[in-house]
């Protein structure tokens, strides 16, 4: 079958997976039907918010789908009709066997993550949170359990030192899109080799990604520096790092998020969480090995500030400590 002839279902909820069905839509491909969230009440006003899956289905004249229930009948019904070859998941839910084993050709998902490495839910955020130096993208067959599937395809990408989960999960997006078209033409083509992860597994030590909760967010700076920055880095911009400004004579707390943070020379040594600044240029932060300094962060009630800005409305900033 050619490539361009496939009927292909596309299944994706937030902006990682609109890169990989825009690619698909320029690449002149036949996405016979996308299926995204259902509309989900947001802000003030409570107003319908769409997933942006569907606004560039909607803007590109998609068929749209947004069960509530995989395992509803009439969306069974809808989906068999659209007859697809293929289906395609990008950020998406769970899928019940009936829906992913329903196209000939199988439904394959892109991971953020160089499988078997990484399984879960937040692999971008833990693989920076634990200092890899390397992540990337997988395609792969999906399978009775997550993130188990038959492995396609791989695309790797460097972490750099200080760079944040937001920056990886940009780039990552166009090498994905790029990887989902690539392997939409190796299976038309019939040039795939599916290999199962537990060849991959063997001797190795597997990490996972499970969903991230508010506690896993907390700072502790009792840890070494590099541990810290990691996870401040692993969780910029969301759902962010977040730790107490304490008033050290009355005990008042303010919840702090930490968006950035880097290594800062300092032969002091001083209680962890003790701040040192100039009340001008900078925030530095004692660890339990080391300094960190500050660059974007953000107190309970107001904006997302650099340390600059943020030390020009709050110059009592040293009678404070991070606890």
């Amino acid at each position: 079958m050619k490539n361009k002839d496939l009927r292909i279902v596309f299944m994706g909820t937030p902006d990682f997976a609109v890169a990989s069905l825009k690619a698909l839509v320029n690449g002149g491909y036949n996405v016979v039907g996308v299926i995204t969230a259902p509309d989900k009440p947001a802000g003030r006003g409570n107003q319908l918010s769409q997933s942006a899956v569907k606004k560039y289905a909607l803007e590109n004249n998609l068929r749209i789908l947004q069960p509530e229930k995989l395992k509803n009948p009439d969306f069974l019904t809808v989906l068999k009709d659209l007859n697809a070859d293929l289906q395609i998941v990008v950020a998406f839910r769970v899928l019940p066997e009936v829906v992913w084993n329903m196209p000939p050709l199988g439904t394959f998902n892109l991971h953020g993550s160089l499988l078997p490495q990484y399984r879960g839910a937040a692999p971008l955020n833990w693989a920076v949170i634990n200092g890899e130096t390397k992540t990337g993208v997988t395609t792969f067959f999906l399978d009775q359990e997550i993130d188990t599937g038959k492995i396609l395809f791989k695309r790797e990408t460097s972490i750099g030192e200080n760079e944040t989960v937001g920056e990886v999960h940009g780039r990552l997006m166009g090498i994905g899109a790029q990887l989902v078209v690539e392997t939409v033409d190796a299976i038309a083509e019939g040039n795939i080799q599916p290999i199962p992860q537990n060849e991959l597994i063997e001797g190795t030590a597997i990490k996972h990604a499970p969903k991230i909760f508010k506690e896993d967010c907390k700072i502790d700076w009792n840890k070494d520096s590099e541990l810290i920055r990691n996870l401040i880095c692993g969780l910029s911009p969301y759902p962010a790092a977040w730790t107490n400004l304490v008033q050290r004579e009355t005990g008042t707390e303010i919840q702090t998020k930490l968006f950035f943070a880097q290594k800062a020379v300092s032969e002091k040594k001083c209680t962890p969480g003790t701040i040192e600044t100039d009340r001008k240029t900078f925030i530095n932060v004692a660890c339990k090995n080391g300094w960190l300094q500050i660059a974007d962060l953000q107190i309970a009630g107001k904006k997302r500030m650099k340390t600059d800005e943020f030390l020009r409305g709050f110059q009592q900033i040293r009678e404070y400590r991070f606890v």
